[in-house]
């Protein structure tokens, strides 16, 4: 049965009151979230009075102090980070001093007549007769022989950073040392005395753990004074003299004990930053061994930062490059020409030279 006509789609009005509640109830919400919003960007100012200060404020700066002015916003500003330019490498011009007891006025004339172009100094500080120039403890009695300020004449010299500062060294040719200790430390000949070479001079054996010691003991403390480089001259086995007399004391090359006793240096320095360079004939420098020496480039050039030989400008770019052949890519070797007057050829090539003594003005 239908119901009555007229009636069936009427839904009427609802009351007034219901209305009103929806309202309230919108204005309820809209004030619980307006609080909690502005809560968030509530900050209290300098003097302790709060503040609301909202995101769009912000990128204008802080809010300013009471009676204030707002300060000036900040300037964007790209920061590009360059990065540091390597500088190009450089050669060395060292130039010598005369072998003898530094002191200061020693020193002081020295550097007046430093040539123009030089930027380092070589100062030797032991000779092949055995003597050491200074205040050594652990070298044989009488070898030291010093001036009463050459410990502060050294200290000026490794004190001056505008200089790369060369320690030379007579490695194996050494009168005091060999006959202090013929057994322990010198070269002995076939009937079992010390060996004398041509010029009747005496040289430490290599094959000797003592000899070794030796020398490595003088280098730390050479290295402990603040040299930059230890160059070993006199670095190899005697070539002049009845060399057929010597008694080598070993069944292997020669140039295996100069081996030895290099790895034992590399050792003793490894603690210092020091570098570690060795003088050998031109003709070693240009790739010949010599057996009798017990020098090899290809051997050497591996274990030294620095190769030195005494040539002539016209000869140095083509030592140059067969000191870096054999080197190779896992060696640092740098040739170093002993020259007896600056070339200013060397200049564009960027090596480095060291000039002799004896052909410098004292």
């Amino acid at each position: 049965m239908g119901g009555a006509k007229g009636y069936s789609s009427y839904r009427g009005r609802g009351p007034k009151w219901k209305i009103v509640i929806a309202f309230f109830l919108v204005a309820v919400i809209a004030a619980a979230v307006s609080v909690i919003y502005l809560g968030e960007h509530m900050v209290y100012s300098s003097d302790g009075r709060r503040q609301i200060v909202l995101p769009w404020q912000k990128e204008d700066g802080p809010p300013p102090a009471e009676g204030g002015e707002n300060p000036p916003a900040a300037p964007k500003v790209d920061v590009v980070v360059q990065p540091p330019e390597e500088p190009e490498p450089t050669g060395t011009t060292a130039f010598s001093l005369p072998a003898q007891a530094l002191t200061q006025t020693l020193w002081q004339e020295a550097l007046a007549s430093m040539p123009a172009e030089a930027n380092a100094v070589a100062v030797r500080l032991k000779t092949a007769d055995g003597t050491v120039y200074f205040d050594a403890s652990a070298v044989v009695s009488g070898a030291v022989k010093t001036e009463a300020d050459t410990a502060a004449a050294l200290a000026a010299v490794t004190a001056r950073e505008d200089l790369h500062t060369i320690a030379c060294v007579s490695c194996l040719q050494d009168f005091k040392a060999a006959k202090a200790d013929v057994e322990g430390r010198g070269l002995k000949n076939t009937g079992g005395y010390i060996f004398y070479d041509g010029n009747n001079s005496l040289w430490l054996d290599p094959a000797k753990p003592a000899a070794r010691e030796y020398v490595c003991a003088l280098a730390r403390e050479i290295a402990e004074l603040g040299f930059d480089e230890l160059l070993l001259t006199d670095f190899s086995y005697p070539t002049e003299g009845k060399i057929n007399k010597i008694n080598y004391n070993t069944d292997v090359p020669l140039a295996n004990n100069l081996d030895l006793l290099l790895s034992d240096l590399n050792a003793a320095l490894e603690p210092y930053d020091i570098l570690l360079s060795v003088e050998v004939p031109e003709s070693v420098a240009a790739g010949a061994p010599d057996t009798v020496a017990g020098l090899d480039l290809n051997r050497l050039a591996g274990r030294v930062d620095r190769i030195y030989a005494a040539t002539t400008a016209d000869r140095v770019t083509a030592l140059a490059d067969v000191v870096s052949k054999a080197a190779g890519n896992d060696g640092t070797a740098e040739f170093v020409p002993e020259l007896a007057e600056y070339s200013p050829a060397l200049a564009d090539t960027r090596l480095s030279c060291l000039l002799l003594a004896e052909q410098q003005n004292p």
